[in-house]
């Protein structure tokens, strides 16, 4: 397709609608979550707020740093562009295709699956445990048809123009800021039992691992505590991800080189203010230990909240049984949000890539509202499967380590940048360069060697797919030639 004025992506996304998208996409389900899990890996309140600390400072150092590379190279794309730029066509593909197979479209069908689940809160009808085809060899549920109605809508609604996606995702940013809002408010200042306050202070930095086999929690200390807190990490991680895809729509950002690391900084900013609050309220409003058999929230603590929902185990603590209703509709809101950011952005992506020769050459077409409508419809078919395939819950803990590598190896690519390419024109420089960038590839690969020796299960098949991508990519050379 011949790239004309008529058929360029265009440039109407503001800095609100910028920082909006980095928001949207970065709060889905997992703060209503994971904090279960890393409650029961540290086992105390003072480490589970330096796990998530941690992951904030991380996030924002890595903001800041790609700030650089995104006013220097504002095209569609994003994160692609700049390891192709700063290593090979490979490496940009590597991601590029990891991000198909597994990040993008596997986050795609997680929060999907996630928005069913809590909407069959409300209408069982939905639930995952009514099942509507038994194949045999494949069971279609509820829920999983739910996610799959809920992706092709937004999905359609993406393909409509930019401004269509831009408008749901603001609208439904700034509802489910105000929401939260409303959550944190009410618990900060509506607790109903002070006396949890005072038993998650007298724990405050005893480290304890749970132990299934035993039922217990085991005392850690020293080294066991650092290898606890990056294990930890792999929850904190993958719900503060998302925050790069702002950079994918680069080519539609108005006045990129100044909006495109503000509206980085500004949305990674808000969200980690709004994650340190949410854990907090968790603190103040249920004990961090508890009993897996406990018979209330109170009982069971943030250890063993029901299926690990945390936001609804701390609202029943102060409106009773309304909470679980309350809490649906919250993450109902938040996913729907979360995926139309994702299903907005990632398409971006493999546009670049087929325009680099990459990737199927339809997907690099734009249509008659200028956005790459096939590179959506692709999205939204793997997505779709990895819904039906069971399995995208896995596959989104086996790429943390992956996604860690990338971030990685963008952060350095600014310093191989500076010095490949001196002359170029920066508008925004690196803030603390070198230092902050080396503090955050100095920690992330630590996590990651973490990993490596106490997770290898969430290492090896994220590598995998990785190297996977190496022969692929040959493979699509040769096709081109």
């Amino acid at each position: 397709m011949k790239v004309t004025e008529s058929t360029k992506l265009n440039k109407k996304l503001n800095l609100f609608d910028s920082t909006a998208l980095v928001v949207g996409s970065m709060i889905g389900s997992g703060i209503f979550i994971v904090s279960s899990d890393i409650a029961r890996t540290v086992g105390s309140p003072g480490w589970l707020m330096v796990v998530w600390i941690i992951t904030g400072i991380l996030t924002l150092i890595a903001a800041l740093s790609y700030g650089e590379l995104a006013a220097m190279m504002p095209k569609a794309g994003g994160q692609y562009v700049y390891l192709s730029q700063a290593y090979n066509p490979l490496t940009g593909f590597l991601y590029g295709w990891t991000l198909f197979m597994v990040i993008q479209t596997g986050t795609i069908a997680a929060v999907g699956m996630a928005f069913a689940k809590f909407l069959g809160v409300i209408f069982p009808l939905f639930s995952d445990k009514n099942i509507l085809f038994d194949l045999h060899f494949i069971k279609i549920n509820a829920a999983e048809l739910i996610a799959i109605v809920s992706i092709v809508l937004l999905t359609w609604l993406n393909t409509n123009g930019l401004r269509s996606g831009k408008r749901f995702q603001n609208s439904f940013t700034v509802v489910k800021i105000i929401i939260i809002s409303a959550f944190i408010g009410i618990g900060l200042f509506m607790i109903k039992n002070t006396g949890i306050a005072l038993t998650n202070n007298s724990i405050m930095w005893d480290a304890v691992k749970w132990d299934a086999a035993s039922k217990t929690n085991i005392p850690i200390s020293g080294f066991a505590i650092i290898a606890a807190l990056g294990v930890a990490m792999v929850g904190s991680i993958f719900t503060s991800d998302a925050w790069n895809n702002i950079t994918f729509t680069g080519a539609e950002i108005n006045n990129p080189k100044r909006n495109l690391p503000l509206s980085l900084f500004l949305g990674t900013l808000i969200v980690t203010i709004i994650y340190l609050l949410m854990n907090y309220v968790y603190l103040l409003n249920l004990p961090l230990r508890g009993n897996p058999d406990g018979v209330n929230a109170i009982e069971r603590g943030m250890q063993f909240a029901t299926n690990d929902r945390l936001g609804t185990a701390t609202m029943s603590t102060i409106l009773g049984n309304s909470s679980g209703l309350i809490m649906a509709l919250l993450i109902i809101i938040s996913t729907i949000g979360c995926n139309n950011g994702l299903i907005l952005s990632g398409a971006r992506v493999y546009y670049a890539m087929a325009n680099d020769g990459l990737f199927f050459k339809k997907v690099g077409e734009l249509n008659k509202k200028n956005v790459p409508a096939n590179g959506l419809i692709v999205q939204c078919i793997w997505a779709s499967l990895l819904c039906l395939s069971g399995t995208y819950s896995q596959l989104l803990d086996y790429v943390v380590f992956a996604v860690l590598i990338f971030y990685v190896l963008t952060i350095l690519g600014i310093i191989i940048l500076r010095i490949k390419k001196p002359n170029v024109e920066r508008p925004y420089k690196a803030i603390g360069y070198p230092v902050l960038p080396a503090i955050y590839i100095i920690t992330a690969i630590f996590i990651m060697g973490i990993l490596l020796v106490y997770k290898p299960n969430y290492t090896w098949p994220g590598l995998i797919i990785v190297i996977v991508g190496i022969p692929i990519y040959y493979i699509r050379r040769a096709v081109n030639k």
